[in-house]
């Protein structure tokens, strides 16, 4: 799965010191504010920006109608420095690192994720000195009759340190210059393996890649996304500029009992492949004699054909085998009816399911997972909101709760 990201910086020295900023609600761009149908605001949206261009950044989210949560200094390296609330001057100097939601000198509370935060490998591979890994295989997922192109591509990382875990994601840097005659800058996607890759020999990370198309909105012409099409386009032997790994937002639980709810649409699949294989493939299994996996997982998936289902033989396998701990559901939107009579949507699945989903969710052991197209969380929301009044529950100050217990992951794009 493909997720924007922005990086760059200025020739002056000032210039050169970069910023994080994490965003709320973010319209997804002026193109679909045109759209005769509610476009979803973002989650959490992270955006790099060099000090000279703060300004400018500012009332460009402003515009968008998004808030600035946090900002987050980076190291010259970009490596990051400590979180700045909105409104905080960003330090010069380094200092200690404070967890969100602690002051200074202040224990942090334990995380649920896989791994205290301190042992998630992080940036082991910067843009300016990718890991130059090569691809090993670039097959479609797509079968006959489906829509648009989406590969399964392994690369080769057996020669470096690249280290992952499932639910993080790598940057590629695609060749040549944008056009404004600058070298192109990464592009992040969510690793659709665990962290030993398909082979389960420590030596490959996949991805889950979609060729981006669009019409340009003043031209008509078809415009095919400069990564995307790089990534579709690779033959095994091909290099490729890798940086990584990112992220602590999906990562799984330790707890083996774990109920693990998982909403994806395309190639938000990525991370959940990950996860799945991890919980249910023999050899992986085998690999993780600390971790057996005796809990849950539902997957919830959107896909506009059946030609569409990603991974397919592969869900259906961990079904058939282990009936009383996967559950595949399937929202097919062109081919299957809400109960409206109109196009089946994930949000539509999860409104039909939202009584068994509630139910899970008032565990400390279930984790939510949401990966896709931003679009479908509104959707999500409001049926889940139903239910939660139910109970006499306000569904946003529960998820709220949940997102600080670290039981909800969301990464839309």
């Amino acid at each position: 799965m493909y997720k924007s990201s922005a990086s760059g910086a200025a020739n002056s020295l000032s210039g050169s010191r970069m910023f994080r900023y994490e965003v709320v609600g973010l319209r997804q761009n002026s193109t679909t504010e045109q759209q005769n149908y509610p476009i979803r605001r973002s989650g959490s949206t992270y955006l790099t920006v060099s000090y000279d261009r703060m300004s400018e950044a500012m009332q460009r989210i402003t515009r968008m109608g998004g808030k600035i949560v946090s900002i987050q200094p980076l190291e010259a390296n970009g490596a990051s420095a400590e979180n700045v609330t909105v409104g905080q001057t960003p330090p010069v100097a380094k200092q200690e690192t404070v967890q969100k939601g602690t002051s200074p000198g202040e224990k942090s509370k334990p995380m649920t994720q896989a791994k205290a935060k301190t042992d998630v490998p992080v940036n082991i591979y910067r843009p300016n000195a990718p890991y130059v890994g090569k691809c090993t295989s670039n097959e479609e997922l797509v079968a006959e009759g489906g829509i648009g192109t989406v590969r399964h591509l392994i690369f080769d990382i057996s020669g470096g340190d690249l280290r992952y875990l499932e639910g993080q994601s790598i940057g590629i840097i695609p060749p040549g210059t944008d056009k404004n005659g600058k070298p192109e800058k990464l592009r992040l996607y969510s690793i659709a393996s665990t962290r030993h890759g398909d082979a389960v020999d420590d030596k490959t990370v996949s991805l889950c890649v979609r060729q981006l198309e669009y019409k340009h909105p003043e031209t008509g012409e078809i415009v095919y996304g400069v990564c995307s099409t790089y990534l579709c386009g690779l033959k095994p032997g091909d290099d490729v500029k890798i940086t990584g790994p990112t992220g602590k937002e999906m990562l799984l639980p330790e707890d083996l009992d774990a109920n693990i709810i998982m909403m994806a649409t395309g190639t938000g699949i990525a991370p959940m492949r990950a996860y799945l294989w991890r919980q249910f493939k023999d050899n992986e299994k085998a690999a993780n004699p600390d971790y057996q996996f005796k809990g849950f997982s539902w997957l919830i998936f959107g896909i506009p054909t059946s030609a569409n289902i990603l991974y397919k033989s592969e869900l259906e396998e961990i079904q058939a085998k282990f009936p009383d701990h996967f559950r595949l559901t399937n929202a097919i939107s062109r081919e299957q009816k809400n109960k409206d009579g109109g196009r089946m949507y994930i949000q539509d699945r999860v409104a039909e399911h939202a009584a068994e989903l509630w139910e899970m969710m008032q565990s400390e052991k279930t984790h939510t997972y949401i990966c896709g197209l931003k679009g479908m969380e509104d959707g999500i929301d409001a049926a889940l909101a139903v239910e939660a009044e139910k109970a006499g529950v306000v569904w946003k100050e529960f998820r709220s709760a949940m997102k600080k217990a670290g039981r909800w992951h969301v990464e839309t794009y």
